[in-house]
């Protein structure tokens, strides 16, 4: 286990920009509402915007796993 820690640090730094960036759509998806769009209906930008916020929370979840692992790995490594 000990030779995969570099890609779970690296792909758990990647997942979480990924998560960052969703965040980010998202949130101009709900700054979207207050400018006139070209035919959307409200609700569908609120549901494109839930569904980018559930992405940040899906992704920023699986790097924090990822982290809580790199963790039990260099303690099992210290005993």
């Amino acid at each position: 286990m000990r030779e995969h820690l570099g890609f779970l640090k690296t792909s758990s730094t990647v997942v979480k920009i990924a998560a960052w960036i969703f965040l980010f759509l998202g949130i101009l998806g709900l700054a979207s509402l207050f400018i006139k769009t070209a035919g959307y209906p409200k609700v569908m930008v609120l549901l494109g915007s839930a569904i980018y916020v559930f992405f940040f929370f899906l992704f920023f979840l699986i790097a924090k796993m990822s982290d809580l692992l790199i963790k039990i790995i260099n303690e099992i490594k210290k005993e």
